[in-house]
């Protein structure tokens, strides 16, 4: 005799520990299956966009700090390098090489959040201990600079905040030196394990010509094994002068696109920010990280869009100026929120335990999905 179902709505979240913040997914299941998943966003909005048209140039910063509030370095560098554009200033090269060290260090430290909380959602809690003990270490660094440890404030337009203390460079380098072999310890408990990889592979495929048609961007797009990387395929700063590999999926367990794919991007993309910051630690040169920042912020009326590779993807800011001291307009476009929008097309025909798998995989934070 045939079992007879008939379709049922699920809500999980906004409370669900496994939703990565203020999130609700409608979930119409049939059974255990998953038929279709509708995100509800929103909960955590705080008009960001809106506060910006009341704020000067330089008062927007701590702003941005609080959009992907785990890669605040990111949004800051983001921002400024827009504003830059609106104004049409050279940054010095002592400003540049910094910057690009302080947001590579970020990149690390917010992949060791996606990938620690990742194996905790699906039973992992070793590794979760292991990559949150290591990331303190980068806050470590960032606190003796700037004097924060998560919100920065650090990447001003025209410069810095604080140039680096005397210890910096060897901080750094004694970083590079003591987490290299803990990314093997990592992926000998979590990316090869047998559970892990069962839990993982061949679950939320995301096939290439869906990623770009929704305009995924990061390791969720490079997951699918499209080769994209903004500082490689439009590089900004002075990214050009650095060799490193564009890591992608390459379906070593399962389908290119799967869950684990776009785990282990995020595992590969932590080696090639360390490969940046060796080639850029060396070669900071003197000179004054204030000197380029202007007395009054105040750009000619126009518009300005820039992108930047954040660690969640492609972060960028549309700014309308009107010639005051005021943005007219500033409009984000938040990976965040552009890759959440496929969760539906990916779900589609799992189990409800796989959605926290396929949700994990997408790194999202709600800060800057709701803005």
């Amino acid at each position: 005799m045939a079992i007879r179902t008939e379709k049922m709505t699920l809500n999980m979240g906004p409370q669900h520990p496994s939703t990565h913040g203020v999130l609700r997914l409608e979930l119409e299941i049939e059974g255990e299956l998953v038929i279709n998943v509708k995100p509800h966003i929103g909960y955590l909005h705080r008009c960001f966009e809106k506060h910006a048209e009341a704020m000067t140039y330089p008062q927007v910063v701590p702003y941005t700090d609080r959009l992907d509030y785990l890669a605040s370095m990111s949004n800051n560098f983001g921002y400024a390098v827009a504003v830059e554009k609106l104004l049409g200033i050279e940054i010095p090269e002592r400003v540049e090489y910094i910057r690009v060290i302080m947001n590579e260090l970020n990149r690390i430290a917010s992949h060791q959040v996606a990938l620690g909380t990742y194996g905790l959602d699906i039973g992992a809690f070793t590794p979760f201990l292991y990559l949150f003990r290591d990331r303190e270490y980068i806050y470590d660094i960032f606190e003796k600079t700037c004097g924060a440890r998560l919100l920065y404030n650090y990447i001003w337009v025209g410069g810095l905040s604080h140039d680096i203390h005397q210890d910096f460079v060897k901080d750094v380098k004694a970083y590079i030196k003591y987490f290299r072999p803990i990314m093997d310890e990592v992926n000998n408990l979590l990316s090869y394990n047998k559970i892990f990889i069962e839990r993982t592979a061949n679950i939320g495929v995301l096939p290439a010509d869906v990623a770009l048609n929704y305009g995924a961007s990061g390791p969720v797009l490079r997951g699918s094994g499209v080769k994209w990387d903004l500082r490689k395929n439009d590089p900004y700063s002075i990214y050009d002068r650095f060799d490193f590999d564009i890591p992608v999926g390459q379906g070593w367990h399962g389908t290119v696109g799967d869950s684990w794919d776009r785990y282990y991007v995020r595992m590969l993309e932590m080696e090639q920010s360390l490969r940046i910051i060796e080639q850029a630690i060396d070669n900071i040169p003197d000179g004054d990280v204030q000197s380029a920042i202007p007395k009054r912020i105040k750009p000619p009326a126009g518009t300005a869009y820039t992108r930047v590779e954040n660690p969640k993807g492609e972060l960028g800011f549309f700014i309308i100026s009107d010639g005051s001291v005021n943005p007219a307009r500033i409009k984000v476009r938040a990976p965040s929120f552009v890759n959440l929008s496929l969760i539906g097309e990916i779900c589609r025909g799992h189990l409800v335990a796989d959605i926290i798998a396929i949700l994990g995989s997408l790194d999202i934070v709600l800060g800057e999905i709701d803005r």
